[in-house]
């Protein structure tokens, strides 16, 4: 799965005893912007170090999500994450009408 956007925020690298993580944020593209935190684990903090706020990049993302019981008030919780594995410059798809202008002098025949 991909989401494209602007960056927002690079975030450090973040270390947790044998866990490293590293957060991006990024302003989605269309009519209504969301503003979305992924996570970069492991080895992959480094492929952000290429890039900087007002960016415009496409991620590949995974969606997790894990269940947590509360042992001393038997609740359960759900939490979600968003993690990037993979991040490119954001190439716009162009179509054939935006590449040239209609004019009535530019007949095939």
């Amino acid at each position: 799965m991909n989401i494209t956007g602007k960056i927002i925020k690079i975030g450090d690298t973040q270390v947790r005893k044998t866990f490293q993580f590293r957060d991006l944020v990024i302003e989605t593209f269309g009519q209504y912007p969301q503003y979305v935190t992924l996570q970069f684990r492991k080895d992959k903090c480094t492929l952000l170090d290429h890039y900087k706020t007002d960016d415009k990049v496409e991620v590949g993302i995974n969606i997790g999500g894990r269940k947590w019981l509360n042992p001393e008030t038997n609740e359960v919780k759900y939490f979600n994450s968003i993690e990037g594995w993979k991040i490119q410059q954001y190439a716009a798809e162009v179509s054939s009408k935006d590449q040239a202008p209609d004019r009535e002098d530019d007949l095939p025949f």
